[in-house]
């Protein structure tokens, strides 16, 4: 499992690794019942502390992106965790999309790098 965090993003480190590993998850990388590595063994990885990486693993399992069972580590649950309502989904698109507009992209710009990540996400079956 490959994840990285960036120093400059301004979310928290612990959804900054929460939402790689979720892009992990709805990339195919990591199936349903895959294992994730120890906690332990992530925040050595990434130079952070243990309570980043298991306050990212708990807002996993509370989303419903993987189980946790102690002892025996954490899982993936499934590639598609229950269903968000829509309202839920669109806050969080326009809250996305306003800051690309903020940030002074133009439409065009927003829509490439809309395309790119939903390329880079979805693959084609």
């Amino acid at each position: 499992m490959y994840i990285t965090i960036d120093e400059r993003d301004r979310r928290p480190l612990y959804r900054q690794v929460a939402d790689e590993i979720k892009g992990l998850i709805a990339a195919g990388e990591l199936l349903e019942g895959s294992s994730l590595p120890p906690v332990r063994q992530v925040a050595t990885d990434l130079g952070v502390n243990l309570n980043t990486i298991a306050t990212a693993y708990r807002v996993l399992q509370r989303e419903g992106f993987i189980k946790i069972k102690h002892g025996s580590g954490a899982v993936v649950a499934s590639r598609v965790p229950g269903q968000k309502a829509d309202e839920q989904v669109q806050t969080q698109l326009r809250a996305a999309l306003t800051d690309l507009v903020l940030s002074g992209l133009s439409r065009a710009q927003v829509n490439a790098l809309v395309n790119e990540v939903i390329d880079g996400l979805v693959k084609e079956r």
